[in-house]
């Protein structure tokens, strides 16, 4: 008996429909992502059960890691940046080329004293990166003493709680600018609680603190 013969049929599929979703998918996530801003310190916050979000932009986020070294991060309008720069120098007699303004308004954080900052703003993007992540530094890091300080070049300035400018002029320029404190899990509370007494001094009194969102295993 002679076999049957089965006709072949086509086996080609239309993906054009599959790949408009995908462009659209991808366009989607492309819009809607927040990248992970390149900070100059790795800090493990502690865990929480808030879900509030922290807003991306009028914000003034305080990093602060295990060693108690205060780094900050505007997130602003440039002109804003330019202008709390430019009054903190005013401050401490530091004056900064148009050039340095435009390297300082594109930082996403920053974390040097004073004195310092505009060797530092001379430096190289990667030179800059890589100073700020030198752990044993002891020039990073925005001072929050008291007491009088040297700059690089062995100059003394004078006895005055920069941090605490920063703050001041920061929010003097952008009055709805929110404040958020990012601390390390194992920053010692004395160094946290200095901080905060700062804000309170300056009537900062309402501030966001930045945490990891507890989970079942964080218990």
């Amino acid at each position: 008996m002679a076999k049957v013969k089965v006709k072949k049929q086509s086996t080609f599929i239309d993906m054009t429909a599959m790949s408009d979703v995908t462009v659209l998918l991808l366009t989607f996530f492309m819009l809607t992502s927040t990248f992970v801003k390149n900070e100059p310190v790795q800090v493990t916050t502690p865990a929480s059960v808030s879900d509030f979000m922290i807003p991306d932009t009028e914000v003034m986020t305080i990093l602060v890691n295990e060693k108690g070294k205060i780094f900050l991060s505007l997130e602003e309008s440039q002109a804003n940046i330019v202008e709390t720069l430019k009054r903190v120098g005013e401050d401490y007699g530091v004056t900064f080329s148009p050039q340095q303004y435009d390297v300082f308004k594109n930082l996403k954080s920053f974390g040097v004293p004073i004195g310092s900052m505009v060797q530092f703003l001379d430096l190289p993007k990667d030179a800059r990166d890589s100073y700020l992540k030198e752990g044993e530094n002891t020039r990073v890091g925005i001072p929050d003493s008291e007491e009088a300080l040297s700059d690089v070049r062995g100059v003394v300035s004078a006895g005055k709680n920069e941090f605490k400018h920063w703050v001041m002029h920061a929010t003097e320029v952008n009055s709805e600018l929110r404040i958020a404190i990012k601390a390390d899990k194992l920053t010692a509370y004395p160094i946290i609680k200095k901080i905060m007494d700062d804000l309170r001094e300056l009537k900062k009194n309402r501030y966001l603190l930045i945490t990891t969102l507890k989970t079942a295993s964080s218990e």
